[in-house]
């Protein structure tokens, strides 16, 4: 079986801010992104996915706000955005669909913890991770534990991570931690860039195994010296951001793989669809778990 995980606090934002979201009259305003992220999923799961969960941030702020106080945080959200969360949330449990709403993690957090639990499973052939977010990237094994940008229709094993960012999965923290992530609200160090710290990071793995001296580097990069000199003055420092760019395995996620599987929609669905302004939503889903029903027998 191949198992999808689905990053829902992204989708969200993405259907949020479509161009065409500004033009749609189809349903209402204050839930225009929970259809089209309800949508998309369905479209997932009539492409053939069988097992298939959703995470979202049901709370902006997590555990690294206490850790970092410039991490991330709700402040300046579109407040018609921050309403549409727990929508998607109800919208998704009535398509029948596994629903991680996280709050003490972050949904990254969740989607880290169902890939680790999913790549243990012999049964599974391999686990799709569906997001574009670099953090994600330090989750992927070989071919067995993917990332996949449906926007851009990206599929990134783990030569891919390695071509894009330049180092190994287990080193995107690490990476992380030296390059900063404005999206999640850390600068990383003075002087380091994404060549340099894919390029040192690509010969030693992680911090602690980077020589404190320039001069013992057997790698060249530009200003070595003054790097390290950075490096050496703030490694507690990039310690914490890699802390706050390390996903949490342990997340709780409440299920193993057989209950990712889609059961078809509930009854409340329906209701869910009319609301949503799209009837045929609902007429899709029972019309897939209809057949899979029937496919079954």
């Amino acid at each position: 079986m191949i198992v999808h995980l689905v990053d829902g606090t992204y989708e969200l934002f993405r259907y949020f801010l479509s161009p065409g979201a500004a033009f749609d009259r189809r349903g209402p305003k204050e839930l225009l992104a929970v259809r089209g992220v309800v949508g998309s999923i369905l479209g997932i799961l009539e492409g053939g996915a069988t097992h298939l969960g959703v995470a979202t941030d049901h709370v902006i702020e997590s555990f690294r706000n206490a850790l970092w106080p410039g991490y991330k945080t709700g402040e300046g959200m579109d407040p018609l955005l921050h309403a549409q969360f727990e929508p998607l949330e109800e919208a998704l449990r009535a398509l029948g669909v596994v629903v991680w709403p996280m709050v003490e993690f972050e949904a990254d957090d969740a989607l880290a913890a169902a890939a680790a639990v999913a790549a243990a499973d012999v049964r599974v052939e391999q686990v799709v991770v569906c997001t574009p977010d670099k953090d994600l990237a330090q989750r992927v094994r070989g071919e067995r534990v993917v990332q996949l940008d449906r926007r851009r229709g990206e599929l990134r094993d783990e030569a891919g991570v390695l071509k894009k960012f330049g180092v190994m999965p287990a080193s995107i923290p690490d990476w992380l931690a030296l390059v900063g992530d404005t999206a999640d609200g850390f600068p990383g160090l003075p002087g380091w860039g994404a060549t340099s710290a894919a390029t040192v990071l690509a010969r030693y793995g992680h911090l602690e195994r980077i020589p404190r001296q320039a001069a013992e580097w057997d790698v060249s990069v530009r200003g070595a010296a003054r790097l390290a000199a950075t490096l050496a003055e703030q490694g507690e420092r990039a310690r914490l951001f890699r802390t706050l760019a390390t996903l949490r395995t342990d997340a709780p996620i409440g299920v193993d793989v057989d209950g990712l599987r889609w059961p078809g929609p509930r009854a409340t669905f329906a209701a869910w669809a009319g609301r949503l302004g799209s009837p045929a939503l609902n007429e899709r889903a029972t019309m897939l778990a209809a057949t899979r029903s029937a496919a079954a027998r």
